[in-house]
Order: structure tokens, then C-alpha cells, then sequence
């Protein structure tokens, strides 16, 4: 379909009309909501793993250390990763569990065991979805890595899946407990920023040496991907040849969303796309393979830097970066802007209007300290040593307490179908020259009336 401006203007013009009428509620701070009572917990939450390589291992390890929950069953094509993830299990002294590694299609049996409360999946991007509707289909209390969609469809049927069959969707997005970004959080809903105008975030970082291998030691620097590859560089690199856009956008918008409350009280309303040249990966194989090697003629479509600007029902503005393929240290690149301040994780600075010298940084780790949430505070020695900082402990934390009372996750389906769909959108978008397109709503109007419990109660 030709885009046309004149009904997106008349579009946009009235969905103005119902932002204004939302304003005085929807744009003040978060207010807490009421939480109903917890149901009474599970006292032994039963759990199957569908990919164990190194992330679903993360995840394993982290379930292993716990007495409230029994890994049952685990599943994976890959017979390393089986052995390896039986090996983690008998160090920390468990029993082994059912093991289902009969082929791409054989974590259908292990949905299909009695036994399994809940599964974790943690496999290649392109099942993410497949498995996740079809756990949710088996009646298990499912959790899905994170990753981009690669169709607005596929978002819709997990929203229609978890509809119809009532089954939980946790989308696994560990960010939101980074412990600076629930600093932040915090001082948001204590009106420290006062009320929020842009926000940015993305997904920078370096990932030349994960999208190819030698194919004989992890991550040596070789050239090679798809089937001579390891680990990621088997399947994640052909994204790369194949699409253009914001093929990760979860770490970045996932935080963003908990602070301008989407899905509940406020919703993405559309995005526009850019990419640059791909440069980065050919220029990668020819340093290290040389200007002969088979894959130095590849072409790949990816640009090397994509920046996806959303607006907001609210009126906010929401900036994306993907940056995955030129040499560059690594950041996530967050800020948060309001009418009365600004942070900035990148140079670990903020500036409070009145708080300090006028138009100068100021060092954030005082605030974050001063401000670091309440749950940080509580849990922060149980996170010691956990993946990512910590971040990954209060992540499956919750995702096992709230299996355990079969309670709505605090990133639901809805959550995950908007923020996957960022993918596709900003594939179209740039396809089309940077066009804008129009975000579904996956709540059909619920959004107006979900409340924000994120990070409000212990099980968050």
C-alpha cells in the first residue's frame, strides 16, 4: 500500500485529540498501584529448559542455586551443549533431568511432560516465538529470551495465544534490573526529572568477534559463520546478510518503557528508521581472512549503525541505536530527559536543574547510590556474582516467583509483542525511506487502563 501523508496527518491529528483528554492523568509520575494479594506459592516450582547453550547454561546455573525450584527436563539439537549443561548439573550435585535432544522439533515432547511447570527458552532468535506459543499452548508458565521479531504476525499470535489460552508470557529482559537504570527509575517516580520529554537507548557494542569463528576455539577471531561457525556465529550473523534494521531492540526499550509507563497509560504510536553503509563486518573478514577469502563476498545488508526515532501517545520522544559491527567500547547509550534534568549513562553524569554548578555535568554515582532502589537494597548480596552485573539474578527471581503463583509477569505478551515489533517496523520503515509506520495496538485499548507494577512489590 502507497503511504499516504495526508492520512497519516489526519491520523496522527486524532489520536492528538485523545492524548489531550489522557493528559492531566496519564503524563504526571507513576503512581504505585494496588497490588492484589499474592496467591499462595508453589512450594517447589518445576522447571524445563528448551537451549541450553551459553545463555540457557546462564539460566540453568542461576535455577541450580536455588532450593524452590527442580530443573526437570532440558532440551537442545546441539550435543555439546547437552553435555555441557549435564556436567553443570551433576557439579552442583542434582539429579539429572529428562533430556530431549532428538532433533529441531523434539522440544514438543518436552512440553508435552506432565512433570514441567514452567520452561525458560534461550535458543536461536528464529524459534523464540515458535516455541514460545506453543509452550504457552501446553499450559506452561513460559519465558522467552529476548531477540527482534521478524513479522508484525508473529507478534499478534503471541498476544492471541496468550488470550486465548490464558498461559503467561515472561519476556526475559534483563536490563530493566540493571542497577543503575532502577536508580534512575526510582528517581523518575519520585518526580526527580519532573516530567519526562526524550529518552535514548540502544544496543552498542561490539560483536565482530561473536558473528565469526574459526570454528575451532570460541570466539578466535576467525571468519567464518553460519554452518563452519560456533555458538551465535552459526546462526546470528546471516541476520546480518539478510536484513536492515533494529534486529535487537529490547535492552534499549525495555527500561525506557517501565519509565514512561508504555502499555499502561501510555503507547508507542509510531517510528521512523535510518541505516547507514555496512562497512564493518566485510571490512572485519578482509582484515583477518584476507581480501580472497570466500566470505570477503558477502554482502551484507545490515548498516552498521541504525537509529530508530519512536514518538509516543504522551508526546515523549524515544531514540534507538543498533550498533553491532565497527570497533567501539561498549554502552547501551541511555539517557533520560526532563523538565527539570537530564541523565546520561555514557559518561556517567547527570544535571539537576538548581542541584548543582549551572550547565555542568555532575558525577551521577552519588545520586544513584542516594536513590538505589529499594530492591537492590534488599537483594543486592543475593545478586553478588550473578551474569550481567547482578541484573540476571533478579530477572529469574522473578520469573520463579512468579511461576511459582502463576501470576501476570511484570513484561507480558503485550510487552513483548510491541517491543519485538520494533524489528520489523524499522525494516519496513527504512525500506521505505525512512516512512513512518504506525505501531499496532496489542492491547486494543487496554493500555488506557493497565497499570505499571514493575519493580513495586518483591516479585516485581
Amino acid at each position: 500500500m502507497r503511504f499516504s501523508r495526508r492520512r497519516f496527518i489526519e491520523a496522527s491529528a486524532l489520536t492528538g485529540i485523545g492524548a489531550s483528554l489522557l493528559s492531566a492523568s496519564v503524563q504526571a509520575e507513576s503512581v504505585k498501584p494496588e497490588l492484589p494479594p499474592a496467591a499462595a506459592p508453589k512450594a517447589k516450582l518445576a522447571l524445563g529448559f528448551i537451549g541450553v547453550g551459553l545463555r540457557g547454561r546462564d539460566h540453568l546455573e542461576g535455577a541450580l542455586g536455588r532450593t524452590d525450584c527442580e530443573v526437570v527436563a532440558i532440551c537442545d539439537v546441539d550435543p555439546v551443549s547437552i553435555a555441557a549443561a549435564k556436567k553443570l548439573i551433576d557439579s552442583k550435585g542434582k539429579k539429572q533431568p529428562a533430556v530431549y535432544d532428538q532433533g529441531p522439533t523434539d522440544y514438543q515432547r518436552l512440553l508435552e511432560n506432565k512433570n514441567v511447570d514452567a520452561v525458560i527458552i534461550a535458543t536461536p532468535w528464529l524459534w523464540h516465538s515458535q516455541m514460545a506459543i506453543q509452550a504457552m499452548k501446553a499450559g506452561k508458565y513460559t519465558g522467552v529470551e529476548v531477540s527482534g521479531a521478524f513479522s508484525l504476525d508473529e507478534c499478534w499470535e503471541l498476544v492471541r495465544t496468550h488470550e486465548v489460552t490464558g498461559s503467561h508470557l515472561f519476556f526475559m529482559e534483563n536490563v530493566c534490573y540493571r542497577r543503575d537504570i532502577m536508580a534512575v527509575l526510582n528517581m523518575v517516580r519520585q518526580n526527580m526529572f519532573g516530567e519526562l520529554v526524550h529518552l535514548e537507548g540502544g544496543y552498542q557494542h561490539d560483536l565482530r568477534n561473536v558473528k565469526f569463528n574459526d570454528g575451532k576455539q570460541p570466539y578466535g577471531g576467525g571468519v567464518e559463520f553460519g554452518e563452519k561457525g560456533f555458538s551465535e556465529a552459526r546462526w546470528r550473523t546471516t541476520q546480518s546478510v539478510h536484513r536492515n534494521g533494529d534486529l535487537y531492540p529490547t535492552h534499549g526499550v525495555g527500561p525506557m518503557a517501565q519509565m514512561i509507563d508504555i502499555n499502561r497509560g501510555n503507547r508507542f504510536i509510531y517510528l521512523t528508521s535510518m541505516s547507514t553503509k555496512a562497512l564493518g563486518l566485510h571490512n572485519y573478514i578482509v582484515e583477518k581472512g584476507g581480501a580472497d577469502h570466500p566470505n570477503a563476498k558477502v554482502q551484507f545488508n545490515l548498516g552498521d549503525v541504525t537509529q530508530t526515532m519512536i514518538k509516543c501517545k504522551n508526546g515523549e520522544t524515544v531514540l534507538l541505536s543498533h550498533d553491532t559491527n565497527l570497533p567501539r567500547p561498549y554502552s547501551l547509550g541511555f539517557r533520560v530527559q526532563g523538565t527539570k534534568g537530564i541523565w546520561m549513562d555514557v559518561n556517567e553524569s547527570l544535571y539537576m536543574e538548581g542541584a548543582g554548578k549551572p550547565h555542568q555535568w555532575e558525577k551521577a554515582q552519588s545520586y544513584l547510590d542516594k536513590y538505589d532502589h529499594p530492591l537492590w537494597q534488599k537483594y543486592g548480596a543475593d545478586a553478588k556474582g550473578a551474569g550481567h552485573g547482578g541484573m540476571d539474578w533478579f530477572l529469574l527471581n522473578s520469573f520463579i516467583e512468579n511461576a511459582k503463583r502463576n501470576d501476570p509477569p511484570p513484561f507480558d505478551a503485550y510487552d513483548a509483542a510491541t517491543w519485538l515489533s520494533i524489528t520489523p517496523l524499522s525494516e519496513q520503515s527504512i525500506a521505505s525511506g525512512s516512512a513512518p509506520q504506525a505501531f499496532p495496538d496489542f492491547t486494543r485499548g487496554r493500555w488506557t487502563e493497565r497499570k505499571n507494577a514493575f519493580a513495586y512489590s518483591d516479585i516485581y
